[in-house]
């Protein structure tokens, strides 16, 4: 007899073999107990799931012989075997009509189809369509199954599958019963190939089942499938050097000798497994993929030990590096890494940003930072020297020399004296760098008293006595293109391009949808249509999201205009909103320091000290929008 393959040998034959699918066995169950039966479902999900399956299952309960009972004598147990149960799972049963529609798409294939329908079974007790991927039928096809599919005939059953549901009309959904099958997780996955692997009698490791089970990516036909690749792939075992060679996946053991490097905080070792990596040409996006992936592990094995995964053999090890990490160093190693990942696509090439990624990692890693105790202890002056122990011994023995070779400050004058002392906290948190600078000022020479000031204490206080503040002048009166009238629509009820200027802010628009609009140039107003000249170097922003939103802001006006947009030059006479923002922005600017140079105590604080002022750090006021 030939090789049968796993998926078809392990197929599911009976609602009590189903795996995974518990909420849809459950309905269909109870449906067939009750009687409670519909005439036609749908059994939706990705690929391998199990939807070609169920509909054999239901139609194996509707037709069996053996285990029916009642009126009807459906059952939700078939005996499999029965001529009935035996036919379908063999293919044979001429009462379950199963259609192929990515094959059969035309409204001709459908009617020919259906002119059998009012026809009784010939050998069941019901006759079943079971129709594939029913979302490749045509408009026609459709529609020429409806009326059927609403009012079959009692002794008829629909099963439609489809993997794509939301191409179905909504008239053919409304008459479905529908059931969504769900994605297999990686451990149902396992489960389920690690007692057919025990049936089997096929040696296997537990990390490469999960291997297999990611790479199904939740449809078990293809797990089973990935399965007999192994099994031939490893010479009748199903190894996890084998399944990783096969599948083209990086060798787990170099994620977890990088992560072993940023538990040493050994950057000499972090390079090198890098350089090792290199050597095997990895998909470097994908090495940052599965470290961050171990750090979630990790974060998981410190507040929720029992809840690690074994999914690559490795608990024993995870638990063991969870325990070398700090709870904060895990948080900002996933966080460096996630961003890291975003920024590979700017990286000049991938090893580099993985590199810097991880060297990023330790870059910004807390050194010399204790945790805090479970009770305030009394801190001391040596705290901060201290809490810096691992820093070099050479930096040590200058701070020491430096210390031991000051003199004796002099005594403070009375007044500091009458000053609270600092707080603990405050002296604790003092480094060798502050006792460095203290003891700097401590040998700085004095100044001698003997010598001239460059300044005058008369200068000084002439210069620091105010002088009354000059009367503000009137401001100027707004220009007539910044100041919206009361009735933004003009006499002829239309916009023209200084309107626009003058009311754009009042539109209240925001986002990319302002910076769009606020490159544009009204080009014309016909009263039903406002079309926008739009600067080519900003096109790949237009949407048409921003035209309905511009849309409402302009009826919020009184304006109920449909928008387009006209990719063209603009206009060199005319502004845009955005130019007119900038210029406005540089004419305050040039008034603000126009201002600063006219201002006597500037000019005072000039010629004493000879000042000067810097243009460029002059921010002017921002310009309220109406």
């Amino acid at each position: 007899m030939s090789y049968q393959v796993l998926a078809r040998k392990w197929r599911p034959r009976t609602f009590h073999e189903l795996v995974g699918q518990a909420h849809v066995q459950r309905a269909l169950v109870n449906a067939l107990d009750q009687g409670r039966l519909h005439h036609a479902y749908l059994f939706t999900g990705t690929r391998g799931v199990g939807k070609t399956t169920l509909a054999r299952i239901l139609a194996k309960c509707l037709n069996c012989t053996a285990n029916g009972r009642g009126d009807e004598g459906i059952t939700s147990t078939p005996c499999g075997q029965c001529d009935s149960c035996q036919a379908i799972d063999e293919g044979r049963f001429v009462d379950l009509i199963e259609v192929d529609a990515a094959s059969r798409t035309k409204v001709e294939d459908t009617r020919e189809l259906l002119d059998n329908v009012q026809y009784a079974p010939t050998q069941g007790r019901y006759k079943v369509y079971l129709i594939d991927e029913v979302h490749m039928l045509s408009t026609s096809s459709f529609n020429a199954l409806l009326k059927t599919l609403e009012e079959p005939p009692p002794h008829v059953k629909f099963l439609l599958a489809t993997t794509d549901p939301q191409k179905l009309p909504a008239t053919v959904l409304s008459r479905c019963l529908q059931f969504t099958l769900k994605h297999m997780p990686p451990e149902r996955v396992v489960e389920h190939l690690t007692f057919v692997l025990g049936q089997e009698g096929v040696d296997y490791d537990e990390s490469a089942l999960w291997l297999l089970g990611k790479a199904a990516e939740g449809s078990m036909r293809d797990a089973m499938s990935l399965t007999d690749q192994a099994i031939a792939f490893g010479q009748g075992a199903v190894r996890h050097a084998d399944v990783a060679a096969m599948l083209g996946t990086l060798d787990h053991r170099h994620v977890l000798a990088l992560v072993d490097a940023l538990a040493d905080v050994d950057v000499q070792k972090l390079l090198a497994e890098v350089a090792q990596l290199a050597e095997q040409g990895p998909d470097f996006a994908a090495v940052l993929d599965e470290l961050t992936a171990i750090l979630h592990r990790l974060a998981v094995a410190q507040m929720v030990p029992d809840a690690v995964d074994n999914s690559h053999g490795d608990r024993a090890q995870i638990q063991q590096l969870a325990s070398r990490f700090t709870a904060e160093d895990i948080q900002l190693y996933y966080q460096i890494g996630i961003q890291g990942r975003g920024d590979m696509v700017h990286a000049p090439d991938l090893r580099s940003a993985l590199e810097m990624t991880l060297l990023r990692m330790l870059a910004f890693r807390p050194q010399g930072v204790p945790k805090p105790p479970a009770t305030p202890l009394p801190l001391r002056r040596e705290t901060a020297a201290e809490a810096s122990a691992p820093a070099d011994a050479a930096t040590d023995t200058v701070y020491s020399v430096d210390e031991s070779s000051a003199k004796k400050p002099e005594p403070v004058p009375a007044a500091a004296e009458d000053e609270p002392p600092a707080p603990a906290e405050v002296q604790a948190a003092t480094s060798p760098n502050d006792t460095h600078v203290e003891v700097a000022e401590q040998h700085r020479p004095e100044l001698s008293s003997e010598a001239p000031p460059p300044w005058s204490l008369e200068d000084v206080e002439s210069a620091a006595t105010l002088s009354p503040e000059p009367e503000p002048e009137p401001p100027a009166p707004p220009s007539t293109a910044m100041t919206p009238s009361a009735d933004p629509v003009s006499e002829h009820g239309r916009w023209d391009h200084a309107a626009w200027l003058a009311h754009f802010d009042a539109l209240g628009l925001g986002g990319l949808t302002r910076n769009l609009a606020a490159h544009c140039q009204l080009q014309s107003d016909d009263g039903q249509t406002v079309i926008l000249r739009l600067d080519p170097s900003q096109s790949a922003m237009q949407a048409d999201v921003h035209n309905g939103r511009i849309e409402r802001a302009l009826k919020a006006l009184g304006m109920a205009r449909n928008v387009q947009f006209s990719v063209a030059e603009l206009d060199t006479a005319l502004e845009t909103p955005r130019q007119q923002e900038e210029r406005q922005q540089q004419e305050r600017h040039a008034q603000a320091v126009d201002l600063l140079h006219h201002d006597p105590n500037i000019q005072k604080l000039q010629q004493a000290f000879g000042a000067t002022l810097i243009e460029s750090s002059v921010k002017p006021t921002p310009a309220s929008r109406s």
